[in-house]
C-alpha cells in the first residue's frame, strides 16, 4: 500500500531533488519557442537590473550640482531628476514585458506537469485508490500546481536579479568607500539569510502540519458530502459537523502558531536590516562632517540600501514561498513516483478476439496477503456462451469482475481470454473488449447523454439513440424536459437507482464489446423493468460472451452454466436444471428465495 504523502516527514528535506526534476519542465527540449522566451525574459531581467542600479548615480549627481547655483546647473539637475523618473518607468516596462514573455513558460511547465500527475493518477491500482481520500489527493495537486507559478516567479525573478545586485553593489561600495561599507554590508546580509533560514526552516514543519491538517478537513468534507444520503438515512448531521469542527479547529490552532512565527521573523529581518541602514548612514554623515564624502554620496548610499533591502525585505517570504513551493511539488513528485501495482509487460501485444472465449486457471487473489478470497478457482466460459456466477456474499463474486478488468493482479496462475494470458498484453486492449454494468452505477456530473456516449469516443446520436431503446429508457426520456440533455447531478444521485443502472446498461451498449459483464445489473429495477432489461440481455448476450453476476437466481434462471462459487472455491457447476436436481448449494439458496418470495406474496395480500 503506497504511503500517505501528506504525512512524510522527508518533504522539507528533498528541495534540489524536486527543483531538479521540474527544470525539464520549465526547460522543454522540444518547444524551442518557450526557450526563446526564456532567454529574452533573461534579457530583460539584466536589462531591469542594470537600468536600475544606474538610478543612484543620477541622485547622487543631482544632489552634488545643487551646491553650486546657476542656470545651467539648474537645467543638468533638473535633466539628471528627469532621468532618474524616467529611468524608474523604464525599469516597470522592463519588468512587465519580462512577466509577459515568460508567463506563457510558467504556465506550459504547470500545464504539462499537472497532465503528467493525473495521467498518472489513472495509472495506479485500484488498491491505492481505495486506500486514498480523494479530498486529499486533489489538494495535494491543487497546491502543487498552484505554487509552481509563484515559486517560479520569485526564483528567476526575485533572488537571480538580487545577486546581482549585491555583487554589483559590492564592486560600488569598494570602489567608493572602500572595504569598509563592503564587509558590513556582506555580514548583514549573511545574517539576514541566516536568520530567514533557521526560522522558516522552523516554520516549514509547522506548515507542514498545516498542511496536513488541511488536507485531513477537507477530506472529511468530501467524505461527509460524497456520502450525503447516508448522513441522513442515521441523523448524522451533528456527528459529521463535530468530526468537520474537529478538523478545522486543529488547523486552525496550527495557523495561529504559524503566523506568531511569522512575527518573530519579522522583527528578527527589520533588526538586521536597519542596524545596517544606520550605520552605513551614519558613517557616510561621519565622512561628510569630515569632507570626505559629498552630500550626494549620502543619498547614494542610502538608494543603493534601499534599493538593495527592498528586495532582501522579501526574502523571507520568498524563501518561504520557494520551500513551500518545493514540498508541495515534491508532494506531487511522490504521486508521480508511486508505484504502478498493475502494470503491462515491457512489449506487450494488443489483445486481438476471434472468439471471446475466457478461462480461469487456478487463480489464487486476496486483497491482503493474510486474507485470500479465491483459492486455485478455475472455469472455462466458450466463446458466445451464457455464463451466470452466484454464491454467497463474500464468495469471491465481484473480486472475479475486478481481476478480469485488471484492477488487480492474481498472486498465482492465469486468466486466459480467447487463449491470451490477460497479463501479458495491453491493458488498454484488454479493456476495450470487456463491458461492464456494475451493481453500483456512478456516473459523471453531466448530462444523461455524455454519460450514454461515454461509453465509447466519438459515438454518434444514431449510437446513443439504439442505447437508450436497447436499455428501455425511451419512455424515461420522452418524461424528461430536457431529454437526453438533462443533467444527472454529482455521481448521479438526480437519478433514481433504476434510471442510473439503466444509463449504464445504454453505455455499456454504446461501447459494444465482444465480452459482457453484468454485475448485479438488475439489482436497482423494479420487477417491469427488469423483464424489459433482461429480455434486452438476452438479446445483446446471442452474438457475445456473456457473464452475469447475480443475487436474484430468477435472473440467471436460462443462462447455459451456472458457476456456484463458496469462499472462492467452485463449488457446483452446470445449468439450472442440473443443479437443482443435485440439491447442493444452489439448490439450497434456490428454495430460500422461493420461500422469502412466497412470504413476500402472502404479506402482500
Amino acid at each position: 500500500m503506497p504511503p500517505d504523502t501528506a504525512t512524510d516527514p522527508n518533504a522539507r528535506h528533498d528541495g534540489w531533488n524536486t527543483l531538479s526534476r521540474f527544470l525539464p519542465y520549465l526547460w522543454p527540449s522540444d518547444k524551442p519557442a518557450l526557450r526563446w522566451r526564456i532567454v529574452i525574459a533573461s534579457a530583460l531581467i539584466l536589462a531591469s537590473t542594470t537600468t536600475q542600479l544606474a538610478l543612484p548615480y543620477l541622485l547622487k549627481w543631482a544632489v552634488d550640482a545643487m551646491d553650486v547655483r546657476g542656470p545651467r546647473l539648474a537645467l543638468f539637475v533638473i535633466l539628471l531628476v528627469l532621468g532618474y523618473a524616467a529611468g524608474r518607468f523604464i525599469g516597470v516596462v522592463f519588468d512587465n514585458f519580462r512577466n509577459f514573455v515568460f508567463e506563457r513558460v510558467a504556465q506550459d511547465a504547470t500545464r504539462s506537469l499537472a497532465e503528467n500527475v493525473f495521467a498518472r493518477l489513472h495509472s495506479l491500482s485500484m488498491r491505492f485508490h481505495l486506500a486514498r481520500r480523494t479530498g486529499e489527493v486533489t489538494k495535494v495537486i491543487e497546491r502543487g500546481t498552484k505554487s509552481i507559478d509563484t515559486m517560479l516567479y520569485f526564483i528567476l525573478f526575485n533572488i537571480a536579479p538580487t545577486i546581482l545586485q549585491l555583487i554589483v553593489v559590492a564592486v560600488i561600495f569598494y570602489v567608493t568607500f572602500g572595504w569598509g561599507l563592503v564587509a558590513a554590508t556582506a555580514i548583514a546580509v549573511i545574517a539576514y539569510i541566516w536568520i530567514t533560514r533557521a526560522i522558516t526552516e522552523w516554520r516549514s514543519a509547522l506548515r507542514e502540519r498545516m498542511n496536513r491538517l488541511d488536507g485531513q478537513a477537507l477530506g472529511r468534507a468530501v467524505d461527509s458530502l460524497l456520502n450525503y444520503e447516508t448522513v441522513k438515512y442515521f441523523g448524522a448531521e451533528a456527528r459529521e459537523q463535530a468530526r468537520y469542527a474537529q478538523a478545522t479547529s486543529a488547523y486552525a490552532d496550527a495557523a495561529v502558531t504559524s503566523e506568531n512565527s511569522l512575527a518573530l521573523l519579522n522583527i528578527a529581518q527589520a533588526l538586521v536590516v536597519n542596524l545596517l541602514m544606520a550605520g552605513a548612514l551614519a558613517h557616510t554623515a561621519w565622512g561628510w562632517s569630515k569632507g570626505l564624502y559629498t552630500a550626494g554620496q549620502l543619498v547614494f548610499v542610502q538608494s543603493y540600501l534601499t534599493q538593495l533591502f527592498r528586495p532582501l525585505d522579501l526574502l523571507g517570504m520568498v524563501y518561504r514561498t520557494i520551500r513551500q513551493g518545493l514540498i508541495d511539488m515534491a508532494e506531487m513528485f511522490r504521486l508521480i513516483d508511486t508505484e504502478i501495482e498493475v502494470a503491462d509487460v515491457p512489449g506487450a501485444p494488443a489483445l486481438i478476439i476471434k472468439q471471446p472465449s475466457l478461462a480461469f486457471e487456478n487463480v489464487v487473489f486476496g486483497y491482503e496477503p493474510d486474507r485470500t478470497i479465491l483459492h486455485g478457482l478455475s472455469f472455462e466460459v466458450a466463446a458466445g456462451s451464457r455464463i451466470a456466477i452466484v454464491g454467497p456474499s463474500g464468495a469471491g463474486k465481484s473480486t472475479i469482475a475486478r481481476l478480469l478488468f485488471r484492477f488487480y493482479d492474481p498472486q498465482a496462475g492465469r486468466i486466459l481470454i480467447d487463449g491470451q494470458d490477460i497479463a501479458l498484453v495491453t491493458q488498454a486492449s484488454l479493456r476495450a473488449a470487456l463491458g461492464i454494468v456494475p451493481q453500483d452505477s456512478v456516473l459523471f456530473n453531466d448530462t444523461i447523454g455524455y454519460n450514454i456516449a461515454y461509453g465509447r469516443e466519438g459515438a454518434s446520436a444514431e449510437d446513443v439513440a439504439r442505447a437508450v431503446q436497447g436499455a428501455s429508457m425511451s419512455q424515461l426520456i420522452g418524461r424528461l424536459p430536457k431529454g437526453l440533455e438533462t443533467e444527472v447531478g454529482e455521481r448521479g444521485l438526480k437519478l433514481s437507482g433504476g434510471e442510473k443502472q439503466r444509463v449504464a446498461i445504454a453505455r455499456t451498449l454504446v461501447k459494444n464489446p465482444p465480452i459482457l459483464l453484468f454485475d448485479e445489473a438488475t439489482s436497482a429495477l423494479d420487477t417491469r423493468t427488469e423483464q424489459d432489461i433482461l429480455g434486452t440481455m438476452r438479446a445483446v448476450a446471442s452474438q457475445r460472451t456473456t457473464l452475469s453476476i447475480a443475487h436474484r437466481l430468477s435472473t440467471i434462471a436460462d443462462s447455459d452454466t451456472i458457476l456456484v462459487l463458496d469462499q472462492g472455491r467452485l463449488a457446483e457447476q452446470g445449468s439450472h436444471a442440473e443443479l437443482l436436481r443435485r440439491d447442493g448449494l444452489y439448490a439450497e439458496m434456490w428454495m430460500r428465495q422461493a420461500a422469502e418470495g412466497e412470504e413476500l406474496s402472502e404479506a402482500a395480500l
